[in-house]
């Protein structure tokens, strides 16, 4: 006993010291000009709340604790827009789209699930960017364990960046629905919203 309790007093400092996550540097840095892009710092830009219909609630029987998950992952949650013929450069960013939140609902009818899913996010100005109106192409797949797709979606969200703002937020609402295999669980799917290319 005395050698485990040891061993946990030594351990703890390394666990405690990967908590500490340092804060992203700022993507669109450029020189000593203060841009819009010196305005994205998180502490700054408060979040809007996912639209009420998205709420992560489910039907009454408490089947939304087995709701497939809604999922973006971290490439694909994000996309950057370059001027023309400066793909890569951080000094040519127009505007960067984020998805921040998502959420999901479920209803089960015989074999067959339909989720109301949700995203919201926002759109930050780069250095290259203005006011106005940007839109964006989603792209959403829904798939069983075994990967294969059963049901897409698309769309373009839009959002207004106003003057003397860096920032435009979007929020989407929408239905998906497809079959359950037999001897699977609604667990065991997934569905993946992404920035379309």
């Amino acid at each position: 006993m005395r050698a485990l309790g040891l061993l946990a007093l030594l351990a703890s400092p390394v666990l405690v010291a990967g908590c500490g996550v340092p804060k992203m540097s700022n993507p669109f840095g450029s020189g000593n000009e203060e841009s819009s892009a010196s305005l994205l710092n998180d502490d700054k830009l408060p979040e809007r709340p996912l639209t009420e219909t998205a709420a992560p609630a489910g039907p009454a029987d408490g089947r939304a604790l087995n709701c497939p998950q809604v999922v973006a992952w971290p490439n694909e949650r994000l996309r950057t827009v370059y001027q023309p013929g400066h793909d890569g450069d951080t000094n040519f960013v127009v505007h960067r789209g984020e998805i921040t939140k998502l959420s999901r609902e479920c209803q089960f009818y015989g074999g067959r699930v339909v989720v109301k899913y949700g995203f919201a996010g926002r759109v930050l100005l780069g250095p290259k960017g203005g006011p106005g109106t940007v839109t964006m192409p989603v792209k959403i797949r829904a798939a069983g364990a075994d990967k294969q797709t059963l049901a897409t979606d698309k769309m373009s969200i839009t959002t207004t960046v106003p003057a003397g703002s860096p920032v435009g937020y979007f929020s989407m609402v929408r239905e998906i629905g497809f079959p359950l295999q037999v001897g699977t669980r609604p667990e065991d799917y997934k569905i993946f919203v992404a920035f379309a290319k």
